[in-house]
């Protein structure tokens, strides 16, 4: 099934091409474990707000083995709480939420909580993931792209609330 943020592409195909090498280009194992860049993305497209790209991660997450109780705190704050991430993941999650916010003022404590856990390859691994996936919330909720019928009637775990 080709997904609806890809068909937008039947418009510009050249565009398509390089948008589907680079999604392609994140969604495995790289410096990162799959799994991990999972958390990143469900992270950065919550905060923007797009629930086409949280609902697609989701159900990619769950495949991947990531719960539905991890899943849900993602959401807000919980995960700084949540005994189901590790600090080395906590850290990922707070540095998404900076980059979201002002990339120009990541707090040197959390460039050394990050490379405590994390090699310079995998930072930017990282942050290429994060702001991607920004990118990605932008454009598909920019273009409407709609959730593709065989999600519908599915109740996503992280909620969106367009204002």
């Amino acid at each position: 099934m080709l997904l609806n943020i890809f068909k937008v592409f039947g418009h510009a195909p050249e565009l398509g091409t390089v948008f589907t090498d680079l999604v392609m280009a994140i969604l495995k194992n790289g410096e990162l474990e799959w799994v991990t860049k999972e958390l990143l993305i469900l992270k950065a497209t919550h905060k923007n707000q797009c629930q086409y790209c949280v609902v697609q991660h989701e159900t990619l997450g769950q495949r991947l083995g990531i719960s539905k109780e991890k899943i849900a705190d993602i959401g807000d704050d919980r995960y700084k709480m949540s005994s189901h991430f590790t600090e080395a993941e906590k850290a990922l999650l707070d540095l998404t939420v900076q980059v979201g916010v002002d990339a120009n003022r990541v707090s040197s404590e959390l460039w050394e909580r990050l490379q405590k856990h994390f090699s310079e390859p995998q930072i930017v691994e990282a942050v290429f993931t994060i702001t991607m996936y920004i990118a990605i919330s932008k454009f598909g909720d920019a273009l409407g792209v709609e959730l593709e019928p065989v999600f519908s009637g599915s109740k996503p775990i992280l909620e969106v609330s367009h204002h």
